[in-house]
């Protein structure tokens, strides 16, 4: 028997985004449904960021071992239990899930359907043997793996993010079709935990961060032994033996590049499939549904947020929408997402991080701007660690006026979030040149960086005058 629930939100997707709306509609007395057909915590905690990183963090460990001999330690050469490193990451999962999971929810109000939901109208959702009526509706379904249509590639065993972690053994070879940063973070994990790795680009590796600050990990990434092609261009993928095989296409004729495993980061495609969006009259395309600046879609009723809102993609963002959408939806309050200040991290060895405009966003824009760097070599710090590759790269106005920033290097996504706040909060950079930072640690790198915005006049021969000047009055 069909059962009717009359809530004031419903939220479709256990995912960061989903979340946070549910939970904190929850605990300001809005009645809510969350509804989830896969597993609690989404993506992010299953197969993405979370295991993503326990798995960095092992490649990092076998790294530090490698590079004890630099600071006069002796030690062997790391061997690798792939079960336990495996284990590892799955022992952090299920650190994190009691936070997301549904006896937490339900403890805090929340009506958790575990199954799929789907529209059946502008105002109802069908959600197993329950429907739901709500006066706002929230789709935060996030996104999955997108599989290119490479001839030969359904005929082969691969994986993809969602998949990788399910591993029990490091592979004895790997080739990653992608180059973002999902793509060029596993790769660099399982070259770090002893695989030989390829990774095959159509174009060029992070296209979306600034081209000087990708050449410093590209570098970076060679040096650990991970054959990158770039500019690949795949012909067709074949099964050989127990493994796999990748058919380039070169100046001089075919070229075969042989692996035990295969995996594919080629992009995120938003889970639309299966919400009956067109009942509802929502609007969407390939890239997402359609919203407006309050993430709100074609039905005003309904909002979207995080991955399936199109944009970028990434947890903190979909928390963001969160926010957003708790203003728009339970206050009233015309609250809009703006974006301009949202901050990512691709976490490498080293780190890469980018808030706001790059260098050739600013150029292409045609906005006068000043280039603040800083190197890692000249930080006290860096030295003492033997981290100094890396700089920091800030965009600012000829006013001050913070544009972006980019940082390459050892925790560049702790440092990032200096000028993350500066940016949000409309703080000019004279403020983080005047910040007292702590000596010696690797945050002096971007106070250096904003004091170069005043070496120029500081320095000038019209300060020179002015202070032989004030000399003569003893």
């Amino acid at each position: 028997m069909t059962k009717t629930l009359n809530v004031d939100i419903c939220v479709i997707g256990a995912g960061s985004g989903g979340l946070s709306v549910a939970a904190g509609a929850s605990q300001m007395g809005a009645e809510t449904v969350l509804i989830e057909k896969h597993k609690m915590g989404g993506d992010c905690l299953n197969y993405g960021c979370v295991p993503s990183k326990a798995l960095l963090a092992a490649g990092h460990a076998a790294e530090a071992v490698r590079g004890a001999g630099a600071f006069g330690i002796e030690t062997a050469s790391p061997g690798f239990r792939g079960a336990d490193v495996f284990g590892h990451v799955h022992k952090v999962i299920s650190a994190i899930e009691p936070l997301d999971s549904v006896e937490r929810f339900e403890g805090l109000g929340v009506n958790v359907l575990q199954t799929e939901g789907r529209f059946t109208g502008p105002k109802e959702v069908e959600a197993g043997d329950t429907r739901i009526r709500a006066r706002r509706f929230v789709v935060a379904t996030g996104s999955a793996a997108f599989v290119p249509p490479i001839p030969g590639l359904k005929d082969v065993p691969f994986m993809t993010n969602e998949t990788v972690f399910e591993q029990k053994d490091i592979p004895e070879s790997l080739i990653v079709i992608g180059g973002g940063p999902i793509g060029i973070e596993l790769a660099q994990a399982h070259r770090h935990l002893g695989a030989d790795v390829t990774v095959l680009e159509m174009f060029s590796i992070m296209p979306k961060d600034d081209a000087e600050l990708v050449d410093v990990v590209r570098s970076q990434i060679i040096a650990d032994g991970i054959d990158l092609r770039e500019g690949a261009k795949i012909l067709r993928i074949e099964k050989v033996g127990d493994g796999v095989r990748v058919v380039l296409e070169t100046e001089s004729g075919e070229e075969r590049v042989d692996a035990s495993h295969l995996l594919v980061a080629t992009g995120r495609r938003p889970n639309v499939n299966g919400l009956n969006l067109e009942a509802a009259g929502i609007a969407y395309s390939d890239k997402g549904i359609e919203v407006d600046a309050r993430l709100r879609t074609t039905n005003r009723k309904v909002f979207a947020i995080g991955d399936v809102a199109g944009g970028l993609q990434f947890t903190h963002v979909a928390g963001y929408h969160a926010g957003v959408v708790i203003k728009n939806a339970l206050f009233r309050l015309p609250a809009k997402a703006d974006l301009r200040s949202v901050p990512w991290v691709t976490y490498t060895t080293p780190e890469l991080a980018q808030v706001g405009l790059t260098e050739a966003e600013a150029s292409k824009q045609g906005i006068g701007f000043l280039l603040l760097r800083w190197p890692y070599h000249e930080n006290d710090r860096a030295q003492a660690e033997g981290k100094t590759d890396g700089m920091v790269k800030a965009i600012v106005t000829p006013k001050g006026h913070i544009l972006g920033c980019g940082i390459v290097g050892a925790q560049a996504g702790e440092l990032i979030q200096t000028w993350v706040l500066a940016m949000s909060q409309k703080i000019k950079v004279g403020a983080v040149a005047q910040m007292i930072a702590p000596y010696p640690t690797l945050g002096e790198v971007s106070k250096r960086a904003a004091g170069s915005f005043y070496t120029p006049s500081l320095f000038s021969e019209r300060t020179r005058k002015i202070v032989k000047f004030l000399a003569k009055f003893g």
